[in-house]
């Protein structure tokens, strides 16, 4: 095996691993949900909890890489749940943008706490001194990433 494929190889291995981990995450996560809510809309609405402010659906989509359809189907069924408002952009009406209502905000923080149990588990089993060691490799990782998408 050459270097280039040995360095090759280890980035397919750290990639499969990090896809591992969202799967089992995102599987783990499921479970905890309240009742209704789905994946993609808890992650929408923790995005909207943790950046505030407007968001158009095509900066929503992009900001979490999923199609501008995905978007506006969790918008839709956010703003039938009443967890987020959806108004009209501008004098035109056509551009839309969605914020979190209080009900939203109540909504994900009620999953939060369904989620504390799970996570505290996790952290009596993963040392934290190693997985803090961790973040600044993959915020470089993630930051390189975005870059090129």
């Amino acid at each position: 095996m050459t270097t280039d494929e040995a360095v090759i190889g280890k980035l397919f291995d750290f990639f499969t691993e990090i896809g591992i981990i969202a799967q089992l995450n995102e599987a783990a996560i499921q479970k905890q949900l309240p009742e209704g809510m789905s994946h993609a809309q808890f992650v929408l609405l923790h995005h909207l909890c943790r950046l505030g402010g407007e968001w158009t659906p095509a900066r929503l989509a992009d900001a979490l890489q999923v199609t501008r359809g995905a978007i506006t189907n969790t918008v839709k069924r956010l703003e039938g749940k009443l967890f987020v408002s959806v108004r009209a952009a501008g004098d035109d009406g056509r551009s839309k943008l969605v914020s979190l209502t209080e009900a939203g905000l109540a909504a994900r923080n009620a999953a939060l706490a369904r989620l504390v149990p799970e996570v505290s588990e996790l952290a009596g089993e993963l040392p934290l001194a190693e997985i803090s060691a961790m973040l600044p490799a993959l915020k470089a990782v993630r930051k390189v990433l975005d870059e090129h998408r």
